[in-house]
């Protein structure tokens, strides 16, 4: 599983002019799954997600977390976090995740943001998505399943 967590003053998503996700200062995550995931990735994924230190206390030192600054989460399915692009110059995605299981898995992340964040906004699965956002400083962090412990 892949999370690319954005720092953001506001972020949008839009389906067909349809605003599905709207959120003040929080984080964008893009969230990728592969074939091997299931909710116990999530779980983890989830959890370090929600306690990185990430945002600026009053000494602009990254030492509060989203809930230390009520901070939001506007989360996006995006299956293109597994491209491979080590062979020619078109990606394959053979790693991604079935759609199906995606699908759970990424309504399963909502879900378990939901019962600790109070503002959780997202996307549309499968569905062709504008997304908007200010980064802020700009601080992308790039989580990945494999990498935790």
């Amino acid at each position: 599983m892949r999370f690319v967590i954005q720092v953001v003053t506001e972020g949008k998503v839009t389906v067909e002019d349809r605003i599905t996700g709207q959120i003040g200062t929080g984080y964008v995550v893009l969230i990728g799954v592969g074939q091997e995931d299931t909710r116990e990735t999530a779980d983890k994924m989830v959890r370090k997600m929600l306690g990185l230190r990430i945002f600026k206390d009053e000494n602009g030192k990254t030492n509060l977390a989203l809930k230390d600054v009520q901070g939001g989460l506007l989360l996006i399915s995006q299956f293109t976090l597994y491209a491979d692009c080590r062979h020619g110059n078109r990606p394959s995605f053979v790693n991604a995740g079935a759609p199906d299981t995606a699908k759970e898995l990424y309504e399963y992340i909502i879900a378990k943001c939901k019962a600790e964040v109070p503002v959780v906004e997202q996307g549309e699965f499968g569905e062709h998505m504008q997304v908007s956002l200010v980064n802020d400083g700009p601080f992308t962090i790039l989580l990945d399943s494999k990498d935790l412990k």
